[in-house]
């Protein structure tokens, strides 16, 4: 399809990452529609219209409006040639989409918004960590952790020796907490630091960074 895909969110978050992610490994065509932070673009009529639940991000391919971004990735993933991101094997699936949902349900409060927010996001911009959110954070960021390791075992990837789509979701999550002194404690000797430094090297990765997404927007 020679549409490109239009995400629509913020430069940095590692949710509007993902879609970005997804179309640089298949090769699909895209344009961030950024999003200014702190600025309720995402609760304006025009944003809502897209997506009533007000969060980001949402694409536009064509004619077609979808938000959630599982769904966002599968529906790249599917429609776009380039290699499958998505295993055959069953068993390996199951493992992709299990760590697809601990990302969304686990690492996305603890490891993004209790650590990553506040130690990483909130100084950008002026504002002050909450302290008490960051501590509360460390147990669940510790799980998943300790989860993630142990799905990951010895493979390259989580799904096994190809980049799939529980790579691309969980990679912009742990790049905010490596940052962190919270994170270089938690990420102490894990193999997760192995699989960081494959995905770092990436063109994906370097195509979507924030800084790099931050100087498109302003171009």
């Amino acid at each position: 399809m020679s549409d490109p895909i239009i995400v629509h969110g913020i430069p940095g978050s590692p949710y509007v990452r993902k879609p970005l992610l997804v179309c640089e490994e298949k090769g699909a065509p895209y344009q961030l529609a950024a999003m200014s932070f702190g600025a309720a673009a995402h609760k304006t009529p025009e944003y809502l219209a897209r997506n009533p639940f007000g969060r980001i991000p949402t694409i536009e391919h064509g004619d077609f409006v979808l938000y959630e971004c599982q769904a966002i990735a599968r529906y790249i993933d599917q429609v776009f040639d380039g290699p499958s991101l998505t295993p055959t094997d069953p068993r390996a699936q199951a493992r992709m989409n299990q760590v697809m949902n601990i990302v969304d349900w686990y690492v996305m409060p603890s490891i993004s918004i209790g650590i990553g927010f506040n130690r990483v996001v909130k100084p950008k911009f002026g504002m002050t960590p909450d302290e008490e959110k960051v501590a509360e954070s460390v147990p669940l960021a510790r799980t998943c952790i300790a989860a993630l390791e142990d799905i990951l075992a010895a493979k390259p990837y989580f799904a096994g020796d190809a980049v799939s789509l529980a790579d691309l979701f969980a990679y912009g999550h742990f790049e905010f907490l490596a940052e962190t002194p919270e994170g270089a404690d938690l990420l102490a000797g894990s193999p997760l630091l192995g699989w960081m430094e494959r995905m770092a090297t990436r063109p994906s990765v370097l195509n979507t960074t924030w800084d790099r997404l931050a100087e498109a927007a302003a171009a």
